[in-house]
């Protein structure tokens, strides 16, 4: 079989999404390779590639190109401008407004709640010898903190997570398909819900971040229009929840399924920081994601035609043999472990320090909680959630005592 022959790149096949990495060695024996699926792509993998990419937004641009597909896909969102799907200056002007939400203070500050969300959600599971990871911890703990610090009410939680999963679902409607019905619906209520609450803060401001973001610099030109905080809290609701769900999923799997590196997390605590790192590089909550060239532009010696849609793999990167000694192998205290799971240059995530602190918290309550911790059925087939780009378990069953 040829080089050319082994490349199958399918984010609909539910096999595919199951476990994409036998899927992305091919692709590091040489420069991206184009294939044309619903419109041109480039598959850029190799960890120099990546991160060359990312860094040069002069020519690998965040703003998608006017295509049906795209479009109705992004237009969800609403027609402001969004810091992920923008370049310089709306880009930096837009960076530069909605970093004041994730100051280190900010952050530090919300280190207690995520503690008390997180014992909160362990002592609901407490009288059981079986949980589920998933469905107990990693998913309702990101958005519990998403939503405090929205200022949103204890109340609306489930209905938030509703909203959200729904939205990330839509990710697998494949190529020629229109979105379901419901996932329109889940936007329309997202944006409808803090459209009113925006207004809300106005006429009596609190200390949650959309508070933050609706007083900042009132009265000048440097602050968010309404429809752009709209954008950017469903954006923060959505991506800020479901990426750090994955990262406490992904990262209990890799730990069951490497047990001689789970009983040294126990032995040696103080790996945990470090833990968190390779659980983001060995099987990160983002798979890839995708940037746009308007003019002809050469990645690794490779041509790619202007109107190529380039996705950037980042868990591809991420076990490159080129950057990282025995890539396939999970290694809590790996040093160094410059992976790219954040992305890199000035789109790097703004919430990477907020999921690093929630994923440590939450996996060392884990630990603290239980001594002993098994695969409830290890035999098995996982489920993943439908969506490639953001890679997180339907389901985690575990044993426990």
């Amino acid at each position: 079989m040829s080089e050319a022959e082994q490349i199958y790149f399918n984010p609909w096949d539910d096999a595919f999404r199951a476990n994409p990495y036998p899927y992305y060695k091919p692709l590091m024996s040489g420069p991206p390779r184009l294939l044309k699926v619903f419109l041109p792509m480039a598959l850029v993998a190799r960890y120099a590639d990546c991160a060359a990419v990312l860094r040069d937004h002069e020519h690998f641009s965040s703003v998608p190109p006017r295509s049906p597909f795209l479009e109705e896909r992004i237009s969800v969102f609403g027609d402001a401008p969004r810091v992920v799907f923008s370049d310089p200056p709306v880009h930096t002007r837009l960076r530069r407004l909605v970093s004041r939400a994730f100051t280190p203070r900010r952050i530090r500050e919300l280190e207690g709640k995520i503690r008390e969300f997180t014992e909160l959600l362990l002592d609901r599971a407490a009288h059981r010898d079986r949980i589920d990871v998933m469905a107990d911890l990693a998913n309702p703990l990101p958005v519990m903190v998403i939503a405090h610090m929205l200022g949103v009410p204890t109340e609306h939680y489930a209905m938030f997570k509703q909203w959200s999963d729904i939205v990330i679902e839509s990710d697998n409607t494949p190529p020629g398909m229109p979105l379901p019905q419901k996932v329109r619906d889940a936007f329309t209520a997202l944006r409808e819900y803090f459209v009113a609450e925006i207004e809300r803060r106005r006429r009596d401001p609190g200390d949650d971040l959309v508070s933050v973001l609706v007083a900042a610099h009132e009265g000048s030109e440097e602050v968010l229009s309404e429809s752009e905080l709209v954008a950017f809290v469903v954006l923060l609701l959505l991506a800020g929840n479901e990426t750090t769900t994955n990262l406490i999923g992904n990262g209990t799997l890799a730990l069951m399924r490497n047990p001689e590196q789970l009983e040294r997390l126990r032995r040696e605590p103080e790996l945990i920081r470090s833990a968190i790192e390779e659980m983001l590089r060995y099987d990160g909550p983002v798979q890839a994601t995708m940037r746009y060239i308007r003019q002809d532009a050469e990645i690794a010696g490779a041509r790619i035609p202007a109107g190529t849609l380039i996705f950037v793999l980042l868990a591809a990167a991420n076990r490159d043999p080129a950057a990282f000694v025995e890539p396939e192998t999970f290694d809590i205290a790996r040093a160094p472990n410059d992976h790219l799971a954040f992305g890199e240059g000035i789109h790097f995530c703004i919430g990477a320090p907020l999921a690093r602190m929630e994923g440590a918290i939450a996996m060392s309550a884990l630990l603290g909680r239980y001594r002993n911790i098994r695969a409830a059925a290890p035999e098995a087939p996982l489920k993943y959630k439908g969506s490639f780009f953001l890679r997180g378990l339907a389901a985690l069953p575990l044993t426990v005592s």
